[in-house]
This record gives C-alpha cells, structure tokens and sequence, in this order.
C-alpha cells in the first residue's frame, strides 16, 4: 500500500486550490476597490449613494492607482531578471526618470494627447537601453548597477526642475504635484491611452516567463537552453519602458514599489517568473489603491502624493533586501 505521507497531490486538488487563490483575490480586490471610492472628505460612504460628480472624480484615481501599482510591480519583477538583480526597480534604475523627463519635455513644447505616452515610452526605453549596455559591456556588478541607475534619475531630475523653473505655463507649474507620484487625475493623458501601452507591454512581457528564469541563471546557461538572450533583452526592454512610461505619464515617479512586491511574493511563495509577474501585477495593484486610500483618509484636508508615503516605506525596505543580497 502506498504511504499516503508520499504520495502524490492529484492534479484536480492542485487546481482545485489554485481556483480558490484566484476566488480570494478577486474578492479582496472588489472589496477594497468598493472602500476606496468611499473615501472623501475625510469621512466614507457607500459608493452606491454617489452622485455623478462625486463618481467622475473617484472612479478615475482609482482607476489609476490599479492601473500604475500592476505596471510598476510587473516591470519591475522583468527588470530584476533582465538585470540579474533583485534590487532593480524602474525609479531606481532612472527609467521612470526618463520618461518623466520625455514627458515634461513634450508638455514644455506645447503637445499633448498621445504624444506625452509616447515620449515617456522614449524616455523609458532610451535610459533602459543604456543601462542595460553600461551593465553588459563595462560591468560594475550589482553596486555599479545601482550607482549608475542613481546618477542617471539625479540627471533627469535636475534637467526636470531645470524646465519647471525656467517655464511660466501653468501646465508644466502643476507638473510639481503629478512628479511626486500623485494619484490625482493630472489630465495631462486621458486612462485610455494608457491602458492601451500597458496591455501591449503585457502581451509582450508575460509569454517571455520561462525565457526570464533562464536569463537569470546566467547568459551561457541561458543560451544552452536555446533562448535568444539578445532578443529576448530587446523585448524585455520595450515591454518594460511601455509599462513604466504609461505608469508615469499618469502619475509621475513612483519609487520602490517595482522592487518590494515581486521580493515580497518572490521571498514568501517562489515559483516562476511569468506566476510571479502575473501575482506581482495584482497585488502591486491592491498595495497602491491600499495606500493611497489610507493616505487620503488619514491625512485629509491634505492629498499626500502617494510617492512620498512608499519612499517612506521603501527605503527600510531597501536597506534590508540590500544587507540580505549581500549576505548570500
């Protein structure tokens, strides 16, 4: 008789559980969404009672909470494997701020529509290629990677405030707020222009899982396994900065959460990159509404830009991931 200690878990359990997984967080999520577009005036009510104004100003900054939390959370479990590194993130690494500064200099030019995704996708995958050629050719390991990826945000920044200060119109004055990471809707990009770059990034970026676990064993290993390192880099790149420009022509430059929740799921559960990516999307998606919802709550009359409170929690964050990372 088989030991039942040892044997197999059948097939059907194992979806059986998985269903469930799915079951719990699209609950958590219809909850948590449901509270946020209660929370106004310092006080909550039930959206069901909102009226049609109330409505247009909270369904859009919940929209793009779920929206930035799942495109930074994705591109930044990609960019860890690209990089080889669990401390890269797309603020971290200067792509969120290059296509912050795409951005702002597309605004101080006078245009607008689709033409300010566009420069923060340029601006995105522009910085992204360069670090990306820096950390193959010249090297530098993981502290050069992050060294060089602080120089490059200091760069973009300055060249930023640089325009901000020199401009006199008043859309590129209340670009300051919309910097820090503001969840309020700063209409410089309507959601669906975004949504559209954040769905082509996905459909590029989730088929690549298997060819992303094998890039971090190391490129030889990778290219005995049959997988085109240059090409699947390109596409990495490109779905990456279509993700983080999108995120940033809403919202502005939003720190560490692309590095803490793929560590988090990746310390607690493991598995593959494409489950990660996918897991990391939802709860980047849930952490952001979460905090931004509680900020907004806590913190009324004032609206604190929800970059401020994830630097906040993201820099104890780093500081630990860091001495773990060395340790090994």
């Amino acid at each position: 008789m088989a030991n039942t200690l040892t044997a197999p878990i059948p097939a059907s359990s194992s979806k059986y559980k998985h269903s469930l997984y799915y079951l719990v967080a699209a609950a958590i999520s219809l909850l948590l969404i449901w509270l946020a577009l209660g929370i106004g005036f310092g006080d909550w009510s039930s959206p069901n009672h909102l009226d049609d104004t109330i409505w247009q100003l909270r369904y859009p900054r919940v929209a793009t909470a779920l929206l930035v939390g799942m495109a930074l959370s994705v591109s930044g479990a990609a960019l860890q494997a690209l990089f080889e590194n669990p401390l890269a993130d797309p603020s971290l690494i200067g792509t969120s701020g290059g296509a912050a500064l795409g951005v702002v200099l597309v605004l101080a030019l006078g245009f607008g529509g689709v033409g300010i995704p566009l420069a923060a996708f340029s601006g995105s995958v522009l910085v992204c290629l360069f670090i990306l050629a820096c950390h193959r050719f010249l090297g530098g390991g993981q502290m050069g990677l992050l060294i060089l990826g602080f120089v490059i945000s200091a760069f973009c920044a300055a060249v930023v405030s640089l325009i901000l200060f020199m401009s006199d119109d008043m859309v590129l004055r209340s670009a300051t707020n919309w910097l820090s990471g503001s969840m309020a809707e700063a209409g410089f990009v309507p959601l669906r222009y975004a949504m559209v770059s954040m769905i082509l990034g996905l459909a590029i970026l989730l088929p690549l899982g298997r060819q992303l676990d094998g890039l971090m064993l190391g490129e030889a290993a990778a290219k005995s396994l049959g997988i085109k390192v240059g090409v699947v880099r390109c596409l990495v790149v490109i779905a990456s900065a279509l993700l983080t420009g999108a995120a940033v022509s809403l919202a502005g430059v939003i720190g560490f959460i692309g590095m803490m929740v793929p560590n988090l799921l990746a310390i607690l559960f493991g598995g593959g990159r494409m489950r990660l990516m996918i897991w990391s999307g939802w709860l980047g998606a849930i952490l952001l509404l979460l905090i931004d919802g509680t900020a907004r709550h806590v913190a009324y009359p004032v609206d604190v830009p929800v970059g401020i409170v994830l630097a906040l929690l993201g820099g104890p964050f780093f500081i630990w991931l860091f001495v773990r990372s060395s340790r090994r």
